[in-house]
């Protein structure tokens, strides 16, 4: 990390050790900066009294290695973000005004990002800032991760069944809802289906029987009408010596056909004229025949309005005409059949359902025994830790519990319980304390103080150890309250649990820094006007230095000088 104009820090660079870093100094120093500056480029708050007095902004620059396949670094290239040769570099800056500005490999993000990435990047514990394993999900997790295949290979099969059973009660769902809306449909494609077979209606009905009740309803004065034009062209049977068109075409053709041989073109006229007359007698035939023929019977008109009135009644549910409704009744009887088959596809979904809740009974009750055994190891394996770090009275345990649910909700049955399941299982897993004899067991966040808080996350961690995927595990201040063989171990389980992870501790305790691959050191010196600090790596002799002056005071203490280097020599024995 590099760290501009950030509390007593001007400038100063921060090179962590892959395995354990210890960050040491007077009070006052600023070694919390150090801590504070991971927090920010964490997506931590942005308090503008952080920035360095005169300065107009406080500016922290990490670059974090990781492998790309990370979960880090995937969901920060769905960001924009883009890895630098194998690191991810984040940029914090907080103005003297309080604005936060965040930025993600090479991209301007929301703050917000960078803490959504934190839990997959550090665990951080200290006296006001716990991460990690306080959070039930993870000590479900990194208990499942403990306990190996006898949980994982379970728990593998026990999630197939849980995604199959939520897929398939979402489509159960989905046509139980549906069955209302469609059951509904059916009924009414079934009512109008049989209202249209009751009339049965055919093609082009409806305007055959159109026209035909426009000529019953005008039956006399078509009758007439007909009368009257037969007359015309015909001539009347009782009046022998009326004129009619007929008797007067007839004449005209005979007057023609004297002379016709005259001349053709009057001859043409001749045949016209005569055609006209054949014409005449056919129309005229008609005529009679149409008038004989009409009906104007009232009972068939009657008949004819009441068939009408049904087909309407028709097309005014369902389509223009008569032809329309018959396209009506072919769509709706195929849709009919389809909505039917609807019946054959719950019952088959429902038996699925049913079978995978009792399958998935199994792999919970199978989960849940595994979890329990596997609690009961790591339970009895922090104890122990915290035997050996000043908290010989204490003891963990891990409740394991299911929320029951009321006969009829949707739940599992486990140990002769109906409870609520999820992905994981059925099972609430939370880590207890019981810090001396007679205390009743508490979460941990709850049953420890700040001091004790961080011991039993470095014995959780250390029992973890390669189990939990965050990378990097930041502990402040977890010697609070610690000193001589207690303090020592605490070095040596730090030391231990490096060999799995990163680890930064920012320690008061020279039996805790001497296990340390790097020890640094935050030191503030003045020029008369402004406190400058610097971060500096300690080797060789600088470090006997330092290790001497936090068990003494004294760096040239010839005492303390042996004390450090026999601290040295131990933990290079360990390590």
């Amino acid at each position: 990390m590099r760290i501009r104009s950030l509390g007593v820090i001007d400038d100063a660079v921060v090179e962590l050790s892959p395995g354990f870093t210890a960050v040491t100094g007077e009070t006052g120093a600023g070694k919390t900066m150090v801590v504070t500056s991971l927090g920010l480029l964490l997506g931590g708050r942005a308090d503008p009294a952080l920035v360095r007095i005169g300065a107009k902004a406080a500016v922290v620059e990490g670059r974090i290695s990781m492998p790309a396949d990370a979960s880090a670094a995937v969901r920060a290239e769905e960001a924009g973000a883009e890895l630098d040769d194998g690191a991810l570099l984040i940029s914090r800056t907080v103005s003297a005004e309080g604005r936060s500005r965040a930025h993600l490999g090479g991209r301007s993000v929301p703050v917000g990002l960078l803490a959504e990435l934190a839990d997959d990047l550090v665990a951080v514990h200290g006296q006001t800032d716990q991460q990690g394993l306080l959070k039930p999900g993870r000590q479900r997790g990194a208990l499942d991760r403990y306990a190996g295949d006898a949980v994982t290979v379970p728990l593998a099969k026990y999630t197939a069944a849980y995604r199959r059973l939520r897929a398939v009660t979402t489509e159960v769902d989905e046509i139980t809802t549906r069955a209302r809306e469609r059951a509904q449909e059916a009924d009414l494609l079934r009512f109008g289906l049989e209202e249209v077979a009751g009339v049965e209606p055919r093609e082009g009905e409806d305007t055959e029987l159109a026209a035909e009740a426009e000529r019953l309803g005008h039956a006399e004065a078509l009758a007439s009408a007909a009368t009257s034009a037969h007359a015309a062209l015909a001539g009347i049977p009782e009046d022998p010596e009326g004129v009619d068109a007929t008797m007067l075409v007839a004449g005209a053709h005979r007057a023609l056909e004297a002379v016709r041989s005259h001349d053709p073109a009057l001859a043409a006229l001749a045949e016209r004229i005569g055609e006209i007359g054949i014409l005449l007698g056919d129309v005229a035939g008609e005529l009679a025949g149409y008038a004989d023929d009409l009906d104007a019977d009232p009972l068939r008109l009657a008949a004819v309005e009441e068939r009408r009135a049904a087909l309407t009644q028709l097309t005014r549910k369902y389509g223009a005409d008569i032809d329309s409704v018959l396209a009506w009744a072919e769509e709706g009887a195929a849709r009919l059949t389809e909505l039917e088959g609807d019946d054959d596809r719950l019952d088959e979904l429902t038996a699925e359902r049913d079978a995978l809740r009792g399958e998935l009974a199994g792999l919970a009750q199978a989960l849940t025994d595994a979890r329990k055994e596997a609690a009961s190891r790591f339970a009895a394996a922090v104890t122990e830790e915290l035997s050996s770090l000043a908290m010989p009275h204490a003891r963990v345990t891990i409740d394991i519990s299911g929320t029951e649910v009321p006969d009829g909700a949707d739940g599992v049955p486990v140990d002769g319980r109906l409870v609520a399941y999820g992905p994981s299982g059925v099972d609430e897993v939370e880590l207890l304390l019981a810090p001396h004899p007679g205390a009743p067991p508490r979460p941990i966040a709850k049953g420890a103080s700040g001091g004790e808080l961080s011991r039993v996350m470095l014995a959780v961690e250390v029992v973890f150890a390669g189990t939990d995927p965050v990378p990097t595990y930041l502990f402040d201040e977890v010697d609070a309250g610690v000193g001589g063989k207690a303090a020592v171990e605490i070095g040596r389980r730090l030391a231990r649990l490096a060999k799995s992870a990163q680890v930064v501790v920012v320690t008061h305790l020279p039996q805790v820094a001497a296990f340390a691959d790097r020890q640094l050191l935050v030191e503030k010196t003045n020029d008369g006007s402004v406190t400058r600090s610097g971060v500096l790596v300690l080797e060789g002799e600088d470090r006997v230095r330092e290790l001497s002056r936090m068990l003494a005071g004294q760096e040239d203490s010839e005492t303390a000088r042996a004390h450090a280097e026999e601290l040295l020599a131990t933990a290079r024995g360990d390590g």
